[in-house]
Parts: C-alpha cells; structure tokens; sequence
C-alpha cells in the first residue's frame, strides 16, 4: 500500500511539475503551432471572410500553396520573389494575364538552408540562409553562380537572417540582421543578436548596432533614410512585459538586450546587478514605440505619397505575427502606426485583424510589401499564401 502511495504522490508531483512548464512556457501556443483551423483560401471570398479591413479597402489572394512564405522582393525582372524557409527555397511568381494573382510559382533556388532574406540589385540577387548570404546572378528567373559572401552563425532559437541594402551614400553597404541564439543570455557569438553590416568594397562584416533580440525585418524611411526595425523582446516575464518595439537602428549603438527592455527598464531576473549591469551600458537607445508584449513584430513598410491619400503618408504598417505563450493569444493581425512626416509617433490602430478570429486561426501574417498607386502585399506564412490589398478610392 505504502508503495502505491509513493507512486501517486510522484505522479503527482510530476503532473504538478509538467502543468507548471506548460503554463510558463507554452500557455496560449495552440494558435501558433496547430495547423490553420479555418480555410482562408475557401472563405476570402464568401460571406465567411474573417478579415476585417478599413473602408475602401478589399483584399484576395495573390498566390496560395506556397508552404510558409516569408520575405517577399520585387526581383530585377519585375516579378515577385518570395523566400519558403520549410522547403528550403525562393521561388518566382508571375501573374501573366495581369488579373491580379499569381498562376505560377517557379523556384529559383533550391537545396539552401532555411533561406529567408532577400536582396537584388543589377541583375544579382541576393540570399540569406540561416548559416551564410551568398550572391546569385539572375538570368532567366533562375538564379545561378553562387557565391558565398559571408558566413554566420546558424541554428539558436532564431532561425532567420534578413538582408537590405543601406540607401545612399552607403549603398555598397548591406545590413543583416541575426537574432539571439537563446530567449535571454550572454551570447558566445559576437554576431549573434545584432544588425551586422557588410562592406562589398572591403569585403569586411562588422557589427551595425548591437542590443538587439530579434530585429527580423527592417526598412528604410522615405524622408530621414534612417533604418527601421522591429523587435522582438524576451518571453517568460508574464503576458504583458516586456514589449515589443520598433527601433530607429543607429550604428554603434546598443539597444540594451540581455540586460533591458522597454524604456531602459533593467530586467533584474537576468541581471540583477546594476551597477555592473551600467557600467557595461551606460548609453542604451530606447525603443522608438512600444508594441504589445508577445505581438511577436515582423514586416513592416511605410506609406509612399503616390497614389495614397495624404492622411496614409508616411505611416508604417507592422505585422503582429501573434503571440506563442501568451494566456490570452494577442496579435495575428496588421496595425497602422500613425506618424508625422519626421517619424515622430502619433498613434495606433488597428489595419487588418481576423487572423484569430472566433476561436478559429486562419493564417499569421509576416511581410509586408506597400507600393505607388494603392496596392499592397501581405505574406502568410501559416495559410501559405500572399494576400493582395487593393485601395478603392471611396468617394
């Protein structure tokens, strides 16, 4: 009897062990890790359509079946480029008939190691894998001659690199960014947790800005050319700390991770010496806007003049990729940051949400590509498709 009981009070124990690791570190995950509950492919178009946008605004698809797209680049032949980091691939969509969506989809590149970040210019285009960036030439929609560039660090917790050339005068320059290893540590890597920067006239790789979790995409803004960047910050401090940010991404700058987050706020359950903690660093850049805690921020795009109306100018759109351990799922939307022509922040809204919608996931959106003249380009990387928003002008 006495041994029964021992063997009910571990199994116990252990049921109270495991109910505590899974309410720490993966309550609310279902959303994110489970297959689409809801069909979007079947229900944009009919009475069921779960996405909600501003008026004058219509959405559809623009290519399904793609696997996860990610990055998405309009490559030197005009047409779109989009990076499948599950199948291991880039792939070219072309819309022959000019209808609006893509017939095909042709893979340019094949056999790379979760490819992500995607770059071109005069006729070269650019990958990066998780473990390298290397330089193609683009002939034909397919992309041949691979060249390595540069090596980095691969596996860790964050799996995608992500590559964008830096605007005049520093175009032979290109930025990359690399995300933790870890949710919170002192990295062994120095190019880990970084936006890294490539010199192709020296050949060098040095580091950009440092301080920075998980930076997956950047842009550049249209008046100011500085460079933009989300952010992700640490898990397991509860739902609603630390938040995400968007950074103004300056060189030789530290933005604060492992040892801050938010405004500067010393994460004590890391470091809890502060005077070792600001001796290190005594000159942190705090984000530029908070962003919800576990939104999980990736592309995001500002608003061109043409073609838009005046009160869009300038604006960012952020997609909120959405929450893995949170208690009450957050994100699965795209937000519209509202700001002034010099980028200061004026407010928040809501874009596009119903990604998560009455108990059912659709999709998780992730880049997002705006152009002159009313169109934008959203990927998914959970439903497998790129969306295409259409502006209609509302009298």
């Amino acid at each position: 009897m006495k041994k029964i009981s021992y063997i009910i009070v571990i199994l116990a124990l252990a049921l109270g062990i495991l109910g505590a690791i899974y309410y720490k570190n993966i309550k609310g995950a279902l959303p994110a890790v489970l297959p689409p509950s809801g069909d979007i492919v079947e229900d944009i178009n009919t009475t069921e359509m779960p996405l909600k946008l501003p008026p004058g605004f219509s959405i559809s698809l623009y290519a399904k079946d793609l696997g996860n797209p990610r990055v998405m680049l309009w490559g030197p032949d005009g047409k779109m480029l989009v990076s499948v980091p599950n199948q291991g691939k880039v792939v070219v969509l072309s819309d022959s008939d000019g209808d609006g969506a893509a017939e095909t989809h042709i893979t340019v590149a094949e056999n790379l190691n979760r490819p992500h970040g995607l770059a071109s210019r005069d006729n070269k285009l650019y990958i990066a894998e998780t473990d390298q960036v290397a330089e193609y030439d683009y002939v034909e929609g397919k992309a041949i001659n691979k060249k390595k560039l540069f090596d980095l660090p691969g596996g860790g917790n964050h799996f995608s690199r992500t590559i964008m050339f830096e605007p005049y005068p520093n175009e032979n320059k290109m930025l990359v960014s690399v995300g933790s290893s870890c949710n919170v540590c002192n990295e062994e890597n120095e190019n880990r947790a970084k936006i890294l920067e490539y010199d192709f006239a020296t050949g060098r790789l040095e580091e950009f800005a440092k301080g920075l979790r998980n930076s997956v995409f950047m842009a550049i803004h249209p008046v100011s050319g500085d460079t933009w960047a989300t952010e992700m910050g640490r898990d397991n401090l509860g739902d609603d700390i630390p938040p995400d940010e968007i950074n103004i991404v300056e060189k030789e700058k530290d933005y604060g991770w492992p040892w801050f987050y938010g405004k500067n706020i010393r994460d004590k359950s890391f470091e809890p010496n502060t005077g070792t903690v600001l001796d290190i660093h005594p000159d942190l850049i705090p984000p530029h806007v908070d962003l919800p805690a576990h939104s999980a921020p990736l592309g995001l795009a500002f608003f061109p003049e043409e073609g838009w109306p005046e009160e869009y100018w300038y604006n960012l759109l952020v997609a909120y990729h959405g929450s893995w351990n949170r208690t009450v799922p957050t994100g699965y939307k795209i937000v519209r940051i509202k700001l002034d022509a010099k980028g200061n922040y004026l407010d928040t809204e809501d874009f596009i949400i119903g990604w998560l919608s009455g108990g059912k996931v659709y999709g998780r959106p992730v880049d997002i590509i705006i152009q002159p003249g009313g169109t934008i380009f959203i990927s998914d990387d959970k439903a497998g498709v790129i969306y295409r928003v259409n502006y209609t002008r509302p009298d």
